[in-house]
């Protein structure tokens, strides 16, 4: 049989889940055979009687033209037509063993019609000249953990249009003409996110599907780009302009489930070929991780992107529904176990762990992302040691426990105040991606700024607190697009961001400070060069001031004198001559003060521009909630507390051992306590009087 350049090895490899490159051979491609030029087809269809390739050049119909060969018992069927050209469109006609006539898209496709339609399109993936060598050699030397990473998570569909302000009584029928283009985000949103200082751009799915609402994670094309922003050369044209300004693209992928149209994968032909069951949160279908050619499939679709799109990270959508043998599953009679007894898929987790670890081999540098919502153990350890193998998680803990706290209204933080920290307690539990993505802005959940309490002003204080707090602490940070300007809308998949905010004076001075904050985590190493060794690079100055809501931390680099101490107020309170312990005695320079007029904040309680570190004698007035609860240490009290720590009994003991010397001893111990004793500035000898504003954040920086 003709196999048109194709090895049986190669059918081999995909029917034991082992091609990783599947999209090499199957689908269609441009070849010339028996000096003919045309295109040859190769689909996976084990379940069919016969399968046509149709399309305008044989009508839509069966004929000798497009008819295709089953290859033994591989399940595969090929064939080569000649004289057609880039841009037909195609689909295959599939007769099922019940003699149903089924038309589907090609699942190798890449490219295809804008909806509404749904052929595949013949396109030559070949031929884009690549120019962001240096950026691959420089990605490929894996330092991403000690790297700053401030990612923005974007939908290219209404980031920005064309024809704004026009209102759509059918909202998924926004014009394509009104979408901006790859090529055109290459110009304005490449330029937007470098000035903006963001170090990655996440993109919501852009696999081809046909429903604008699904925001893309319901796909019917694993190897097709979306057409509706343009060619799979222009989206690469776009990556490259990316790695020209040195950011990084992350894509979110979809390998948990896929949509039930006709034209899709759903029983692709008449039968299960990739499916495994309806998933009953989502109306879609789960892939089935049991047969080797769906690993082949969605293995391929991954490393397609990482080979042909020079992609620097995948954000594994959904990771949760494919673990869980009974996620969504709310009735105990329909819940399934494995042979361990336990609800852990365990065909899934192979499949996950084998992917990471396939990735990490050939794609050095690259990072994979989990959404992953519950508690599952060492998602983000390697696959050898019982781990998932996933670089990053999302920490879905961190942004609800974060966002609950904020949005509390101020008499009830107090009590709340341990929903804030808590975070840090299972910090070292997985490397997190502190994230505020679209999930937190859609469904009646209110816009980031909008979940806060108090007045205008006060919501504009308290997001910039938070971003603050989001770029300092350790881990990487995601926002959503819009965060940034801030809208008090929820998001709308249908109409453009809200640019025209920016003419207001509120909201383009936090939009600046969006700005400064993103280049000086970029310059300040404190804030992420050691976030893989955590508590190394993290230390809690006050994490139980809840009355006053506040919290205060140092950060430090791998250079012991770049140090960041951040102030956080989340309460009402202006307080003044606060005693803040330091780690390191010196100078601090206050760095960020939110409450600047210059950011839209208030304007008051900005400290001088250099403060120095006094040494706790004493007997000095050392409160560390500021001067109207100051306390007098006395001391007398102090010597008194010595006296009750080293009792009687055990001088008598030291008198005993050390004979002439226990008077001396004693008293070298009583003087160590004593200067234990005195260090009542957050347990250190060292403090820093600073002025803190309300509803605000202050970064003292180590002056060197």
């Amino acid at each position: 049989m003709e196999l048109y350049g194709i090895s049986k090895e190669q059918i081999f490899l995909f029917n034991n889940g082992e091609d990783y490159e599947s999209y090499n051979i199957f689908g269609a491609h441009p070849i010339k055979h028996d000096g003919k030029d045309g295109y040859r087809f190769l689909v996976y269809a084990p379940n069919a009687v016969k399968v046509f390739v149709v399309g305008d050049f044989n009508e839509w119909r069966k004929s000798e033209v497009g008819e295709m060969q089953k290859i033994d018992d591989t399940g595969c069927w090929i064939c080569f037509i000649e004289g057609i050209k880039e841009n037909d469109i195609y689909k295959y006609l599939i007769t099922t063993k019940e003699y149903r006539d089924i038309y589907k898209a090609d699942p190798y496709a890449f490219f295809a019609e804008v909806r509404p339609n749904t052929a595949s399109k013949l396109y030559d993936i070949e031929g884009f000249k690549w120019t962001d060598k240096k950026f691959i050699e420089e990605r490929n030397k894996d330092l991403h953990f000690y790297k700053p990473k401030n990612i923005y998570e974007m939908h290219f569909g209404s980031f920005m249009q064309h024809n704004t302000g026009i209102w759509r009584d059918k909202p998924d029928d926004v014009p394509i003409e009104d979408f901006f283009t790859y090529k055109e985000y290459a110009d304005s949103l490449v330029n937007y996110i470098k000035e903006m200082g963001y170090t990655h751009i996440e993109v919501m799915p852009l696999n081809e599907h046909p429903y604008d609402g699904s925001w893309g994670y319901q796909a019917t094309g694993y190897f097709a780009i979306t057409s509706r922003y343009g060619t799979p050369k222009d989206f690469m044209y776009f990556v490259n302009e990316c790695h020209k300004n040195n950011i990084s693209v992350i894509l979110d992928w979809v390998p948990g489930h896929f949509c039930m149209d006709e034209h899709g994968l759903r029983y692709f032909d008449g039968d299960r070929v990739y499916d495994g069951k309806e998933h009953k949160h989502w109306g879609t279908m789960t892939f089935n991780y049991c047969k080797k050619e769906v690993w082949s499939f969605l293995n391929s679709s991954a490393m397609f992107l990482l080979d042909k799109y020079h992609i620097d990270g995948i954000r594994f959508d959904g990771v949760s529904s494919m673990l869980y043998l009974n996620y969504g599953v709310e009735n105990p009679a329909e819940r399934v176990f494995n042979k361990y007894g336990d609800e852990g898929n365990l065909e899934a987790i192979a499949f996950i762990q084998n992917l990471n670890k396939l990735i990490g081999e050939k794609y050095k540098g690259v990072i994979t992302i989990a959404e992953e919502s519950t508690a599952w153990p060492n998602v983000t350890k390697p696959a050898d040691i019982g781990g998932l193998g996933f670089h990053y998680k999302w920490d879905m803990g961190w942004m609800h426990d974060t966002l609950n706290y904020l949005k509390s209204d101020f008499p009830y933080r107090e009590q709340n105040h341990n929903m804030f920290t808590f975070s840090m307690s299972y910090a070292t539990a997985e490397n997190y991606v502190m994230s505020l993505s679209h999930d937190e802005v859609v469904h009646g959940k209110a816009s980031i700024i909008n979940k806060m309490p108090g007045d205008y002003d006060e919501k504009f204080a308290q997001i910039k607190t938070l971003l603050v707090y989001q770029l300092t602490r350790t881990g990487a940070a995601l926002n959503f697009m819009g965060n940034e300007l801030p809208e008090f809308i929820e998001w709308r998949y249908y109409e453009s961001l809200e640019w025209f905010l920016l003419d207001i004076d509120k909201h383009k001075k936090h939009h600046e400070f969006v700005k400064m904050m993103n280049h000086l985590y970029l310059k300040e190493k404190a804030f992420y060069e050691k976030d893989l060794l955590v508590w190394e690079g993290f230390d809690w100055i006050d994490a139980g001031n809840a009355k006053q809501h506040i919290f205060i931390y140092e950060r430090s680099a791998l250079d012991p004198k770049d140090r960041c101490i951040v102030i956080l107020n989340f309460g009402k309170e202006e307080i003044e001559n606060f005693k803040l312990g330091v780690n390191v005695p010196g100078k601090y320079e206050e760095i960020v003060n939110s409450n600047a007029v210059e950011w839209g904040g208030y304007g008051s309680y900005i400290n001088d521009k250099v403060l120095e570190s006094k040494y706790v004698y004493e007997g000095e007035e050392v409160s560390d909630k500021g001067s109207s609860k100051s306390t007098k240490l006395k001391s007398k009290s102090l010597k008194s507390k010595v006296n009750d720590i080293i009792s009687s009994t055990n001088k008598e003991n030291v008198k005993k051992s050390k004979g002439a010397s226990t008077d001396k001893s004693a008293q070298d111990e009583e003087e160590k306590i004593v200067r234990d004793e005195s260090k009542k500035v957050h347990g250190r000898e060292n403090y820093i009087e600073v002025k803190i504003p309300k509803l605000s954040a202050v970064i003292l920086k180590l002056k060197k």
